[in-house]
């Protein structure tokens, strides 16, 4: 009998998106098969300390302001560990599963880490992560890609001050806009400004959380979600439709529950084979590989569907539409992780042929 797969699952970071990566690993954790995986648990605290073990999320968890089953207290992370350090704890490895969402862990940072240290792992490579984490790269990627995409303008928070140049550049939006830092995702930094008067105060948001800042124009839509998994030959889910119990589908709605998921989404047949269809060209388009969540808009009005955004380590949790979409199309959350984890496999050894780690696979 062959030995287990040892599997580092990767979760916390320094990003504003840390609470959501720890929802994101507990869902994993309890979905890896323990008849196929050993589970190694990495965390990283918001001061960029590691810890590896068993206790890993509950001491990440703890910092969170939460407690174990009983109540009880829960070591703190241990002291941040050389770089060095921290790859020996993952040494033996067989593959990484990363849960790590916005910068430092979806944006190709992270990923060029694992390929120097010759591990596979979940999800998209160095350039599908970059490109597909900046919301202005990637829309100029899917409009060369001959997808659709509605009106947008990138501004740098070095320009804010001069509200000439701002408002020049944004005078051909039509209101409502939607400003977003564009490397982070969550919905965390982004407001929906009605008219130019919160304009200012919507850009310092984002501001805070990136150097920069895209500005799109609303639109009056149904929000609709494809999840997408495969490596070449992507395959795309049920689309699901989000009604959201806010102004817009904003942090809280998201990871609260109270938001309604319509899943599938009531759709003519060739609306919803269209999105399915554009979510696959999407996520050839930047390289992906793995997973992604691809977000579209649908105006009913004019039937034009628009594509948002690509999502290359969508939320994990229990209220995540990414593990919902593939449970609608048949595929439950442990299989689902098994196929990520092969796809990575399967990845590595493409990458890396005549070479590279053995597995208990």
């Amino acid at each position: 009998m062959s030995r287990r797969i040892r599997v580092g699952v990767i979760f916390g970071g320094q990003s504003a998106e840390h609470d959501v990566s720890l929802q994101s690993a507990r869902f994993v954790l309890d979905s890896l098969d323990p008849e196929r995986f050993d589970v190694v648990e990495i965390g990283i605290s918001r001061a960029g300390r590691f810890a590896i073990g068993s206790d890993a999320l509950r001491a990440l968890s703890a910092q969170a302001g939460e407690r174990g089953a009983a109540g009880e207290e829960i070591a703190p992370v241990a002291p941040r560990l050389p770089l060095t350090e921290a790859a020996r704890g993952m040494n033996d490895i067989d593959v990484v599963f990363p849960v790590l969402h916005g910068p430092h862990g979806e944006d190709g940072t992270l990923q060029g880490l694992l390929e120097l240290a010759g591990l596979p792992y979940v999800g998209a490579g160095v350039l599908g992560s970059a490109v597909s984490m900046d919301k202005a790269v990637m829309k100029m990627v899917f409009r060369q890609a001959g997808l659709p995409v509605g009106p947008y303008r990138l501004l740098l928070r070095s320009e804010l001050a001069d509200d000439e140049l701002v408002a020049d550049r944004l005078k051909d939006l039509a209101y409502p806009l939607f400003v977003k830092p564009c490397n982070l995702g969550s919905s965390i930094g982004i407001s929906r400004v009605a008219d130019p008067g919160e304009l200012p105060a919507a850009l310092l948001a984002a501001s805070r959380h990136d150097r920069r800042i895209i500005v799109e124009q609303g639109v009056r839509a149904r929000e609709l979600e494809c999840g997408v998994i495969g490596n070449d030959r992507p395959e795309a889910s049920v689309v699901g439709e989000v009604v959201s119990s806010g102004v817009f589908y904003d942090f809280t709605a998201k990871y609260d529950g109270s938001s309604g998921l319509q899943i599938p989404a009531q759709l003519p047949q060739d609306v919803s084979q269209r999105v399915r269809d554009y979510a696959v060209r999407a996520f050839q388009a930047v390289d992906a590989a793995g997973l992604a969540r691809v977000d579209f808009f649908y105006d009913e009005g004019t039937d034009q569907v628009y594509i948002n955004e690509i999502n290359t380590i969508p939320g994990m949790t229990a209220f995540s539409m990414f593990p919902l979409l593939w449970q609608a199309t048949g595929v439950p959350a442990r299989e689902l992780c098994n196929r990520l984890i092969d796809l990575a496999l399967q990845r590595h050894a493409e990458r890396n042929p005549g070479g590279g780690r053995e597995t208990g696979s």
